[in-house]
């Protein structure tokens, strides 16, 4: 039996941890930098339609720069206040380690090598993709295994460039990668008939196709998927802050779709008595005081971008320039494995 004495410091001590629990998260420094510059900086890609490219007047889209325009809107309550920087595959991390971005948002595969040695942690998987190939439909090429010999186009300081040599070693089919630094060279000299085949990821495949070819269907993707490519966000180590802001963000559009609250119905929504729906949208809970943020934060990001559901299908999915079925990228209750922990 437990005497008067411990069961009082057991008492005391559980009241503490309650306290610190309840307690508003200590703003980190990229936080109040972000605050302090009224602006998000967002590395992106130089230009992936789908994911992060321009228009001739400079306007960004795409599913990373939704991401981007969520966070931005969570903390500053504006999806606008974003400050665009195009990176290239080579200049992408140490855009992020130096502080030049916030977050990296840029199709980027979330690895080992990356997640331990590089001075960041990635947040979330926000598309779930896998490498492919893409050769051009008079080649009658309609399998990987055909491509023995064959000289693919790659860019350089990529998964995929690795990919493509444990691919042609592991089945023997001596492929000839033919690197390119810069993603615009790779493509322009598969679409110049230098290189039988095209690789990256098969989303990147499918915007290539569409955005860069004369004629989308003069080119085939061929059927076989090489890797696993969990693409997502990353921010630099160091910050817990900041890394769960940008990590809950993205987790609140998802719980978003799977309870049903839309761009549209937001704020009709914060009328909901369901408890689940009045934590998201910070209407009976205020799990903003925890990340340093507005009770709102979620709400706010939701009315700027739409849910995981909306982002998807806007910019990739079947309704889309780049058609791309939802697969593994579906709700976990509706056949796919996208899954957010709950927001309570």
């Amino acid at each position: 039996m437990k005497s008067t004495a411990t069961r009082k410091l057991i008492v005391a001590l559980a009241a503490v941890a309650g306290a610190l629990a309840a307690m508003p998260a200590h703003a980190g420094k990229t936080l109040d930098a972000i605050k302090s510059r009224g602006q998000l900086t967002c590395g992106v890609n130089t230009g992936l339609a789908g994911f992060s490219a321009a228009d001739s007047q400079g306007n960004w889209s795409g599913l990373d720069v939704d991401v981007c325009r969520a966070i931005a809107a969570a903390i500053l309550g504006d999806g606008n206040k974003v400050k665009w920087v195009p990176l290239n595959a080579q200049q992408r991390f140490t855009a992020l380690q130096s502080g030049e971005v916030d977050i990296l948002s840029r199709n980027t595969t979330w690895t080992l090598t990356r997640d331990a040695s590089l001075g960041l942690n990635f947040t979330n998987t926000t598309y779930y993709d896998g490498q492919g190939f893409m050769v051009p439909v008079k080649s009658n090429v309609k399998s990987a295994a055909q491509l023995k010999g064959a000289t693919v186009c790659v860019q350089s300081g990529t998964t995929t460039e690795k990919n493509l040599t444990d691919y042609s070693r592991a089945n023997n089919l001596n492929l000839k990668p033919v690197v390119f630094e810069k993603l615009e060279a790779a493509t322009g000299a598969y679409f110049a008939g230098r290189c039988i085949a095209y690789t990256t990821d098969a989303s990147g495949l499918a915007s290539t196709r569409n955005k860069e070819a004369k004629d989308p269907a003069e080119h085939v993707i061929l059927p076989e998927l090489i890797s696993k490519e969990p693409l997502g966000p990353a921010v630099r180590r160091g910050d817990d802050e900041f890394f769960a802001i940008a990590k809950w963000v993205v987790y609140a559009l998802i719980e978003a779709e799977e309870y049903g609250i839309t761009q549209a119905n937001v704020d009709q929504m914060k009328s909901s008595t369901d408890p689940v729906v009045g934590r998201i949208l910070g209407t009976t809970e205020d799990t903003g005081k925890l990340l340093g943020i507005e009770k709102d934060w979620a709400a706010k990001a939701i009315k700027a971008v739409g849910n995981y559901g909306e982002i998807f299908e806007r910019n990739v999915g079947p309704k889309s320039a780049l058609a791309l079925p939802r697969g593994l990228n579906n709700l976990w209750s509706k056949g796919g494995i996208m899954y957010a922990p709950p927001v309570r």
